[in-house]
């Protein structure tokens, strides 16, 4: 018989790791992701390697990871064209702005769904539910735009795409699982609904906040199709645009009239214009990627 002293404790079976099986997984695992790794970092390595190269590599050599000489004229150039500066500071201005009303439109929204004492409440997230399967499509978007006078305005960029249904959800579902003791002892001190939201809801949700904003921020950054339907003053271009119209090689014309001192791009500046566009969201992500997942899984949380 034990004793009810006995207080020893006993050792748990451990599983052997090591099997041929395990083995045999983690190995396949492991080429799989590096296979994956490369296949999405060369393209990416080609374009910085290019865009550094001079015009006659670029057209003999394929493919390469490093130039056979550095070549900056590219970069040079391009930041001495107006074009390029305005369309740079044009979707930095547009992506700051946008990311800002979308957070808060979205935020603003989620926080009363998330009560369910809320009148209407099902109703509204029955028509929201209802938006992430069916849409209205792009010309009847355009004819409401049209309508609204945001044709050629920075707005019909951030308007039309200002609250996303399925970040919706996740925000409200996150605003569920907050303590309702700490709102209960705002409104006891005084705070009213606007008080409790700002003091209290936001500073609480800072890892989503920070998740959605850069969700948002590359939506708006990444966007092309936005510019391309409402904007037809080439002075308003976007960035993303730009890339475009430097890719299109028929279009090297009307970037030739809308900056005389534009010279018809050659492959070297595409290359540099695409490395630019991509950088800043590259730069981004590593110092906020520790927010994505605790964010997301927060906002994912069931009661």
């Amino acid at each position: 018989m034990t004793s009810m002293t006995d207080t020893k404790p006993k050792k748990l079976a451990v599983n052997n790791n090591n099997s041929i099986g395990s083995r045999t997984f983690d190995t396949l695992n492991v080429v799989a992701l590096v296979g994956l790794a490369l296949i999405t970092t060369l393209p990416l390595l080609y374009v910085l390697a290019a865009s550094f190269a001079g015009e006659p590599e670029i057209a003999s050599r394929p493919f390469f990871l490093w130039p056979e000489k550095i070549v900056t004229e590219s970069y040079e150039y391009i930041f001495a064209t107006p074009t390029f500066v305005r369309a740079l500071l044009t979707t930095v201005i547009v992506t700051a702005v946008g990311m800002v009303v979308q957070v808060l439109l979205t935020f603003t929204m989620a926080y009363p769904l998330a009560k369910r004492y809320l009148p209407g409440r099902i109703l509204v997230l029955n028509l929201i539910i209802f938006t992430m399967v069916f849409t209205g499509g792009m010309i009847p978007t355009y004819l409401v735009v049209r309508d609204l006078g945001l044709l050629d305005s920075y707005w019909a960029l951030i308007l039309p795409l200002a609250i996303n249904p399925f970040y919706l959800i996740i925000v409200k579902s996150f605003f569920q699982e907050l303590p309702q003791a700490l709102e209960e002892a705002a409104r006891i001190d005084g705070c009213n609904e606007m008080g409790v939201f700002f003091k209290i809801v936001l500073p609480l949700s800072k890892p989503i906040i920070a998740t959605f904003s850069l969700f948002y921020a590359v939506g708006i950054w990444n966007d092309y199709m936005s510019p391309l339907l409402y904007i037809s003053d080439p002075n308003k271009w976007t960035l993303q645009i730009l890339v475009r119209q430097l890719i299109n090689t028929d279009a090297a014309n009307a970037l030739a009239q809308m900056d005389r001192t534009w010279v018809p791009p050659e492959q070297g500046l595409k290359f540099a214009v695409i490395v630019i566009a991509t950088l800043p969201i590259l730069f981004f992500y590593p110092f906020l990627q520790k927010h994505f997942a605790k964010g997301v899984l927060i906002g994912g949380v069931k009661e």
